[in-house]
């Protein structure tokens, strides 16, 4: 069972060594996370006279197969995501997504802890929703959890005409039990103390084959997710990461305020998730 970044570390030194494009990784945060990582990966550091050229190289890199992950330093959010969604040389390839899909290890839970969509997508469509648990269940088994137990959230165990998502969730279950997205168990919709309690799971009197273990909290909105993911860190000692998942490779795009202990532990991710 994985339930620390520690573990995540200790998997990668006995792994494949990777290739990390670092981009304006040029503060201090950035290039101690970097520093750390060159234990387990290789690392090319791309400056430029513009952030918009420096993007545009690290991008192209990727696509000429010279590194297998990307990551923004002191650079635009906007800047980067610019170069990579770029449709004729950026990396997200027709037809796919792009989402955000963060893994926490919270103190009071027995096992990391994923979800999405916290930074991304606003109000994702039911399509989009489909490919969020397609990508949180590959990922997943890429981390060694062979069955991933994914929990779709709502406020209620019932959905109703205020809240139409809800509806989807049926045909996401379904698709979930006929092997579509691979092996996993997809249930709710359901809250989050039911989805990571069994006792608020009995208490309410439900049954889900989640029983109170998920993995994976898919969120309706980026409302939900975005607060779920600041009130962990704020209100508890719990360790983040995050990255972006569609594009051909794994974007990590820190906040500018992350420490180095945050952007190590979304390079770990990046790195398992290969």
């Amino acid at each position: 069972m994985l339930k620390t970044f520690e573990q995540l570390k200790n998997r990668q030194l006995q792994g494949k060594r990777h290739r990390i494009v670092a981009v304006c990784a040029n503060d201090d945060a950035t290039r101690g996370a970097l520093q750390l990582a060159e234990e387990l990966a290789d690392v090319s550091y791309v400056n430029a006279a513009t952030p918009e050229e420096a993007a545009a190289r690290a991008v192209e890199m990727i696509r000429n197969g010279e590194g297998d992950i990307l990551m923004k330093g002191l650079i635009g959010t906007d800047q980067l995501l610019r170069a990579v969604l770029n449709k004729e040389t950026g990396l997200l390839p027709q037809g796919r997504i792009m989402t955000h899909l963060a893994m926490a290890q919270i103190p009071n839970y027995h096992k990391m802890l994923f979800f999405t969509d916290a930074a991304v997508i606003p109000y994702p469509t039911h399509e989009q929703r489909i490919q969020q648990v397609r990508y949180a269940t590959d990922v997943c088994h890429a981390l060694g959890i062979d069955e991933p137990r994914i929990a779709l959230i709502h406020c209620a165990e019932h959905g109703g005409k205020q809240f139409p998502f809800v509806d989807g969730y049926a045909e996401i279950r379904s698709m979930a039990e006929k092997g579509e997205f691979g092996r996993c168990i997809v249930d709710g919709p359901m809250d989050v103390k039911c989805a990571c309690s069994r006792k608020a799971l009995e208490a309410k009197g439900m049954q889900s084959p989640i029983n109170g273990e998920a993995d994976v909290l898919i969120f309706p909105d980026i409302e939900a997710g975005n607060t779920f993911y600041k009130t962990l860190t704020l209100c508890t000692p719990t360790q983040t990461a995050g990255l972006l998942f569609g594009p051909q490779c794994p974007v990590i795009v820190p906040s500018r305020g992350d420490t180095v202990e945050g952007k190590f532990n979304s390079i770990l991710f990046a790195l398992a998730s290969l």
